[in-house]
């Protein structure tokens, strides 16, 4: 089987087994779980086999003509380059990994069917959007994306959380979808073509005649996908959905398609210097902001999210200075670490029964519950902080050695004011992810279990009563050891395989890796020295305990954890704890940084409230102006009808005097006609 063959089965696969789960998936309890696992895995394997096939070496490129649309044709095309073949593997083990999670995080979950396939689309849409080489044909996987997330983040319906997150989702990303539909025709009509490689031809031997002007419309999809400042508002609240969507969402899929995008039309963005350096004003603006808003959270996932979109900046940031390898190599190790961290925490909220950092860091017990979900926790942390030797530094600092080489203008065609900007605004989101990775570290659970504690949960758990602290299925367990492999060895071995990054030399360099491994470290030491301090506040400040939920389905705990704290999901607010080392770091900022700096209070004056304003205002001219004239034409036959029937008496003599009186009557309009004329 030639290569082609086994990367069109890679998303098919998925595509495939999710129809099949929407078909028969109730009427068949007992094949819902290999509809889900096995297309996944099968869909890595072979994923795997097109990247060792490819090796990184030219790309393969195959394509048939789907429609004659005049001067560009849309095609079947693939393109599978190295950036390609190495994200594909990226979201199919992903992929993969979160069906086997849910498998136990879902287990009693009536509606695992349907959330099942509809992960499986997800996935296989993804996969259409990486091997495309064809941007009608990517637009199509891009837009089933967004449909399956709306479908993915409302999950637990039936909480208005879950349902207003969805919609946000949707209608945000879609806000982007809009222009960036217009750039591609835009492109489309500069180069003659939708192809991928002919656009890219066009562009380096003809160039384009509006090149900021597509890139800025290609740019705007890209910020509501990527979820980069002013869009990004619908990833913290997106986190109503359950843990593994999130973990699918944040790690391989929807946030890395924008970010993919770029990467794979550079060329457009860089043939226009005022589009980088709006992309690199993006980009700094959302990796400071998501880093203080992250400072600040109480939730455990909206502390990921916001790591999240930060992570982003750096890889729009990397694109920024015209580094898509740095951009790629950070997309592929924030994937397999983000992902754990998500799945991990999904762990933690099972066996705590809450969301709630401040609530966690009051359980006695929590940590010594869930070592597993801790330790690789611990792990990913450290790669997310860009701590050497795991995964995150390698990546982390590949981006700001490429800033660093654009700042000092080394780049070709690359303004400097983007580099300068990628490099400082990367140095203070390494400061704030140091802060808030090891908030988070020690805030997970740091109460150890008296003795009081552990008669208490003795009691519990004897007949009758309710383990405090449920136990944790063991495939979750699995699944966590695994992600942790990637997430300690892709750093060390990424940076020798150069050929799969376009040539790029991926190894760190000095300046860059002890500055950003520097101030990462002091981000974490002033956070644990004013933990420290703040556990004399906690002294003075006690909030008492909070019991943990009881045993039962992961995604219910998380369901019911997100109903009993609506604060968290888009209203203002967060952790009022004093234990929080979070509210003397950032002092008067905390509270805006908690609210998302009231970006969403901003966007309903701005946006919702005049199109409420001006819906009441159609409401109100079609019932009192429009509606009235038509009440009024239909009054008008009724009266005379009324008048009409008054007259059908049934007397002889009545009729016929008014027939009289009328021929009277006409007898003499006749006459006097006459006599006028």
């Amino acid at each position: 089987m030639n290569t082609t063959t086994l990367a069109v089965l890679v998303p098919l696969l998925p595509f495939l087994g999710g129809i099949a789960g929407l078909l028969i998936g109730r009427g068949a309890a007992g094949l819902v779980r290999p509809l889900a696992v096995l297309p996944a895995a099968a869909s890595a394997v072979l994923a795997v086999l097109v990247a060792v096939r490819q090796g990184g070496g030219s790309a393969i490129d195959a394509a048939t003509r789907l429609t004659p649309t005049g001067a560009a044709p849309v095609d079947l095309a693939l393109h599978l380059d190295g950036f390609a073949v190495l994200v594909a593997v990226l979201v199919t083990v992903v992929s993969t990994c979160v069906q086997l999670y849910s498998t136990g995080y879902l287990r009693e979950d009536p509606r695992y069917s349907s959330y099942a396939a509809l992960v499986s689309l997800f996935t296989s849409a993804m996969l259409l959007v990486v091997y495309s080489g064809d941007l009608m044909v990517l637009l199509v996987g891009w837009e089933v994306m967004g449909i399956c997330s709306y479908f993915l983040i409302g999950h637990y319906w039936e909480t208005p959380e879950a349902r207003s997150a969805s919609l946000k989702a949707f209608l945000v990303t879609k806000l982007g979808d809009v222009p960036f539909l217009f750039g591609l025709f835009a492109l489309a009509a500069d180069t003659g073509s939708f192809r991928i490689t002919e656009v890219l031809h066009a562009v380096t031997h003809g160039g384009l005649d509006h090149p900021t002007l597509i890139a800025l419309l290609l740019l705007c999809g890209v910020v509501g996908k990527s979820a980069q400042f002013p869009l990004h508002t619908w990833l913290p609240d997106a986190m109503a959905g359950p843990t593994p969507v999130s973990a699918l969402i944040h790690a391989a899929t929807m946030v890395a398609a924008g970010v993919y995008l770029v990467a794979r039309l550079l060329p457009v963005f860089a043939s226009s210097a005022a589009a980088l350096v709006v992309l690199a004003v993006l980009a700094a603006v959302t990796m400071v902001g998501s880093g203080l808003a992250a400072l600040a959270q109480d939730d455990i996932k909206r502390v990921l999210a916001y790591s999240t979109a930060g992570q982003l900046g750096y890889m729009t940031g990397a694109l920024a200075v015209g580094d898509r390898g740095a951009a790629v190599f950070h997309l592929l190790s924030h994937g397999a670490f983000k992902a754990l961290l998500f799945l991990a925490a999904g762990v933690v909220i099972h066996a705590a029964g809450t969301n709630s950092l401040a609530a966690m860091s009051r359980m006695p017990g929590l940590r010594r519950a869930v070592p597993d979900a801790y330790w690789t926790m611990t792990v990913a942390l450290l790669a997310l902080a860009a701590i050497p030797p795991f995964t995150g530094f390698f990546s982390k600092e590949a981006v700001l050695g490429a800033a660093e080489h654009a700042a000092t203008g080394h780049a070709h065609g690359i303004p400097a004011a983007a580099g300068w900007l990628v490099l400082v605004a990367g140095l203070a989101t390494a400061l704030l992810t140091g802060a808030y990775a090891t908030r988070l570290w020690l805030l997970l659970g740091t109460r150890e279990a008296t003795e009081a504690d552990e008669a208490t949960e003795a009691a519990a758990s004897a007949p009758g009563g309710t383990a405090h602290h449920p136990a944790t299925p063991r495939v979750m367990n699995v699944v966590l050891w695994v992600l942790a492999l990637p997430t300690f060895l892709f750093g060390l071995t990424a940076w020798a395989l150069p050929d799969w990054f376009d040539g790029h030399d991926l190894a760190p360099t000095l300046t860059t890796s002890v500055l950003g491994t520097g101030v990462a470290l002091v981000g974490g030491v002033l956070t644990y020295g004013t933990w420290r301090h703040t556990k004399a506040l906690a002294a003075r400040h006690p909030l008492g305990a909070v019991a943990a939920g009881p045993e039962g389905d992961a995604g219910r705990t998380e369901a019911q954890a997100i109903a009993s704290r609506p604060a968290a999901y888009g209203a203002p607010g967060g952790t009022e704890d004093p234990a929080d080392p979070g509210r003397l770091l950032l002092g008067g900022l905390h509270r805006p940084a908690a609210s998302g700096f009231h970006l969403d209070r901003l966007y309903s004056a701005l946006a919702v409230t005049p199109v409420r304003a001006g819906a009441t205002l159609v409401r109100f001219l079609d019932t009192a102006v429009v509606d009235t004239y038509v009440r009024a034409a239909a009054a008008l036959p009724k009266l005379l009808g009324a008048a009409a029937r008054r007259a059908q008496t049934g007397n002889i003599q009545t009729y016929l005097g008014a027939l009289i009186a009328a021929a009277a009557l006409l007898t003499c309009a006749v006459v006097l006609y006459a006599a006028g004329a």
